[in-house]
């Protein structure tokens, strides 16, 4: 049973009916319903879930990972709670479109558990090995175990391919903290949401064409849910789309971690 599946059982049998827009896998957007305690968690007709209690509601939480860069704590203006706004700071590494999971983590890697810490060391040293040979520079030179790249810049449908969650679990464990990309496969975008490796924003822009590998990025993020990309090499800015509900559960560090924050499911 797979992770959405499991939370798809503990919270109801009835899903809702959904509208052709909520099937875009890079955008959450809110469609009608009578259910004013509806939510969506991910952008998929089969995870349009209908709560009977608004205990279940989706509300940000404060991140407990220790992978960020800079916290600055935020006041929502819906409910004057705290929120932890997370700003990454580093290299880019630079990639085009179309970048399968095959590229992201060969497939002979997939016996890895990630699980099990020197399983997941090693798939972070395996990284975007798949790559082809034109791209000059390694995401995680030969013989290291991490990458010196923190954010992940890449082109149109990034991470189609394959639905192996090794693949942004092995950029999670290289050290990369957010991929900026034009648009996502879908699967690879729910794997994010579903592992809390790795943010997966969205540009509204091609930046992989104005940017290089190497470049010094500033990922901030805004009160309004944006998101603002700073490459300070170019002196150039670029404001990414919110993640929406997605956000609060990557914060949480995944799925599992959210459930059991908002009280869907018992603590470990």
């Amino acid at each position: 049973m797979t992770l959405f599946r499991f939370l798809l059982h503990l919270r109801s049998s009835r899903t809702m009916a959904t509208s052709q827009q909520c099937l875009n896998p890079t955008l959450f957007k809110s469609f009608a319903s009578s259910n004013k305690n509806s939510c969506t968690l991910c952008p998929s007709p089969f995870l349009q879930l209908k709560s009977a209690s608004t205990i279940f509601n989706f509300k940000p939480l404060t991140s407990s990972s220790a992978t960020i860069i800079t916290r600055v704590a935020a006041s929502s203006s819906d409910s004057g709670e705290s929120i932890t706004r997370e700003t990454f700071h580093g290299l880019c590494f630079v990639l085009k479109d179309n970048i399968d999971t095959d590229q992201i983590i060969p497939a002979e890697y997939g016996t890895l558990i990630p699980s099990i810490p020197e399983d997941r060391e090693k798939l972070g040293s395996f990284a975007l090995n798949g790559l082809p040979k034109f791209y000059n520079e390694r995401f995680v030179v030969p013989g290291e175990m991490k990458s010196k790249y923190s954010v992940i810049i890449g082109g149109d449908n990034f991470g189609c391919g394959s639905s192996r969650e090794h693949a942004p679990v092995c950029l999670g464990a290289a050290g990369a903290k957010a991929v900026v990309a034009e648009s996502y496969a879908r699967i690879f975008f729910r794997n994010c949401v579903a592992t809390g490796e790795i943010f997966p924003l969205e540009s509204e822009v091609r930046i992989c064409d104005e940017c290089k590998t190497g470049d010094v990025v500033t990922i901030e993020h805004k009160e309004d849910g944006s998101s603002l990309l700073i490459n300070h090499t170019t002196r150039k800015e670029y404001k990414l789309k919110p993640l929406g509900d997605a956000g609060p559960v990557i914060d949480a560090g995944g799925i599992f971690a959210y459930a059991r924050k908002a009280g869907m499911i018992p603590s470990a």
